[in-house]
């Protein structure tokens, strides 16, 4: 039976994990950053060209452009307009337009915006607040033929949806229905739809769209038909009464009064055009936090320099977890608690070859000074100091070394801490002087193993890109540390001391 005093320390670590991870799955899903290194992620460059003509005088050109359109977010806006003045406009119905405006402009005038839109899965922004039918009026024999086609219409739906889906249906052009010929007449098809649902006390908008399709130039865009069911606006072909928007479609103009306006030009026409590029996900996530306002939640805002220095600091709880699996369950031997995760971050910044023996010849030409400095009766205090001031000087003469030899193994040894590497040198010397050589060799090995098997885990990529991109899931790593510090049975170098015991079974 478990002791019940245990069941809040278990609690509090279970919540810890448990947190360590949420926190890593919501910066995952929104900042976008991706769990392995190396992902890829598509982005869409489209660009809006518009040509008009000037007519000697000031003019201004006003585009709707988007905003949170769904399936999409947006990452980088420009304009590209020599000698134009340019701005983006929030206006009063929650819309943006881009504008440009110039003193005086005469003869063919062509202004850019572009965009950058990636992929996601967020939907479309709610409408804010509940949009009403426009009242619409008709004049006879019209309102006569929108009221029977409007009843036809309702004895076959029961939803806003499917109101608009049979409304489509009976308003096709080859339709032979009196009633629909003689409202098609004179009226364009898609404002028809827009004023009979209108009509019906349906709110209703026309909406543009942009497939998208890589490579493409010159294109237009597709007119669509929006409703509002009362709970968000949905979106219908005015066609085919398809419901829906296709992940290919863009959805560039949404309820905005006009696409394109020109004050001061004729001829005015606007095409689009847009190309598929793929950029690392991480990359991508990098630049949305910089832009974002969660931003402040990662360590992109830092200079690179810091940066740099936290990438290296953040590996050492990897260093931690195996120091403390290999002391604690496998019992393995080390000299000094956790010098061998100091020597593991020293290995990331050299290569394992070099570095391993760099450590070895400075412990072994410093356990020899010390074995001096043991017979010169010194107090520790001196003793460890004049160790550190041999440290160095062994550390600058391998470098000086490894530089005129045309190796760089004597140059990275100064990552190591040298105070540490001095303490190290004195532990050992003692306990050469109380255990014998072979305790020595037992921990000195077992430090160097350690240190190994934390550095092969440290220098997976995938280690520095989760634990610089989600420190939370440090929080996962002290829980593991935690539970182990509990651990109170037979470490696995043990259990061979009770192999003879196995005869008597």
């Amino acid at each position: 039976m478990s002791n019940p005093s245990r069941i809040p320390f278990y609690a509090a670590v279970f919540l810890l994990m448990a947190a360590g991870i949420a926190l890593a799955i919501w910066r995952h899903t929104e900042l976008g950053i991706p769990w392995m290194a190396g992902e890829q992620k598509p982005i869409w460059m489209v660009e809006a060209r518009i040509d008009f003509d000037a007519a000697n005088k000031p003019v201004q050109a006003s585009l709707n452009i988007p905003d949170q359109p769904p399936g999409f977010t947006i990452l980088s806006e420009q304009a590209a307009s020599p000698g134009y003045g340019f701005a983006i406009i929030e206006t009063a119905g929650g819309g943006r337009r881009a504008e440009w405006t110039k003193r005086d402009a005469v003869g063919p005038q062509t202004l850019y915006f572009k965009a950058q839109f990636v992929p996601s899965e967020r939907d479309a922004a709610g409408p804010g607040r509940k949009p009403k039918a426009q009242p619409a009026f008709w004049e006879e024999p019209q309102a006569t033929a929108v009221k029977q086609v409007l009843n036809q219409a309702r004895e076959r739906s029961s939803t806003p949806e499917s109101l608009t889906r049979e409304l489509i249906r009976l308003l096709q052009p080859d339709s032979d229905n009196q009633n629909t010929l003689l409202l098609m007449s004179d009226s364009n098809r898609l404002p028809l739809l827009v004023k009979m649902l209108n009509s019906a006390d349906i709110p209703a908008r026309t909406a543009d769209g942009l497939n998208l399709e890589d490579a493409r130039r010159r294109q237009q865009l597709t007119p669509l038909l929006q409703i509002y069911n009362g709970e968000e606006w949905l979106t219908f072909d005015p066609k085919t009464g398809e419901q829906g928007v296709p992940e290919s479609l863009l959805l560039w103009r949404q309820g905005a009064d006009s696409l394109l306006d020109v004050v001061g030009g004729d001829n005015s026409r606007v095409s689009f055009s847009m190309i598929k590029q793929t950029i690392p996900a991480l990359q991508l996530a990098t630049l949305q936090a910089k832009s974002g306002s969660l931003g402040f939640l990662g360590f992109y805002e830092l200079p690179i320099e810091e940066q740099s220095m936290f990438r290296l600091l953040l590996l050492l709880p990897l260093g931690a977890l195996v120091v403390a699996f290999m002391r604690m369950l496998i019992g393995i031997k080390t000299s000094g608690t956790f010098m061998p995760v100091l020597i593991a971050v020293a290995f990331v910044q050299t290569a394992l070859v070099p570095g391993l023996i760099a450590f070895i010849a400075i412990v072994s030409i410093g356990l020899l000074l010390r074995g001096y400095l043991s017979s010169l009766n010194l107090l520790l205090v001196s003793r460890i100091s004049a160790l550190i001031i041999l440290v160095i000087f062994i550390t600058a003469g391998m470098s000086i070394l490894g530089y005129q030899m045309g190796f760089n193994t004597g140059m990275t040894v100064t990552f190591f801490p040298m105070v540490i590497i001095a303490w190290t040198i004195e532990r050992m010397s003692i306990l050469w002087e109380e255990e014998g050589v072979r305790e020595v060799l037992t921990q000195g090995s077992g430090s160097l193993f350690v240190a190994v098997c934390a550095y092969l885990l440290m220098s997976l990529p995938i280690s520095g890109h989760l634990t610089f991109n989600f420190p939370e899931l440090h929080l996962v790593i002290l829980g593991l540390i935690l539970l182990m510090g509990q651990y109170t049975g037979y470490k696995l170098t043990e259990l061979r001391r009770f192999s003879p015991m196995k005869a008597y079974d």
